[in-house]
């Protein structure tokens, strides 16, 4: 296929990929503020838990704390690649890749790293369905912001 042809596959795979990291961010949101509201209460008068784990999350498993944590950075870091995604795609040339690539492989590799704790969620069991949710995202999310930046590189050829 040439280059041009690829270039509305790679706008659907970047609004996709946006509409999923925007969908990450908000379960990923309202798990860390749910928290933070229903967390540990540490004060003056009060001794730490005997378990005490500075990423204790009150819902899901061992794993919720790493999950939710690195899915918020991973979603944030992919909307933000979104940036330079557009102006490539808008160019949609040689010059502007290398912006558009690395963002996206960042992107990716912090996507791959929620996905492990994803997994391991999936092992460990008892979480509830917005976690459930997130984690097929974010599974699903590893493959398509690869098959994103696999076609933007193969496809931009033309200075």
């Amino acid at each position: 296929m040439a280059g041009g042809q690829l270039k509305p596959v790679a706008s659907l795979l970047l609004v996709l990929n946006f509409c999923m990291y925007a969908v990450v961010l908000g379960i990923a949101g309202w798990a860390m503020n749910f928290a933070i509201d229903h967390g540990f209460i540490i004060g003056a008068d009060f001794d730490l838990p005997a378990h005490f784990s500075p990423i204790y999350f009150p819902m899901g498993n061992s794993a919720t704390g790493f999950f939710v944590v690195f899915a918020l950075i991973a979603g944030v870091v992919g909307v933000a690649s979104l940036l330079s995604g557009l102006n490539h795609i808008r160019q949609w040339n040689i010059d502007s890749l290398p912006a558009a690539t690395s963002a996206a492989a960042i992107a990716w590799s912090l996507t791959l790293l929620a996905m492990g704790f994803a997994w391991k969620e999936v092992q460990l069991n008892d979480r509830n369905a917005k976690l459930r949710t997130m984690e097929a995202f974010l599974i699903i999310l590893s493959f398509t912001q690869l098959v994103y930046i696999t076609v933007i590189h193969g496809a931009s050829t033309s200075r």
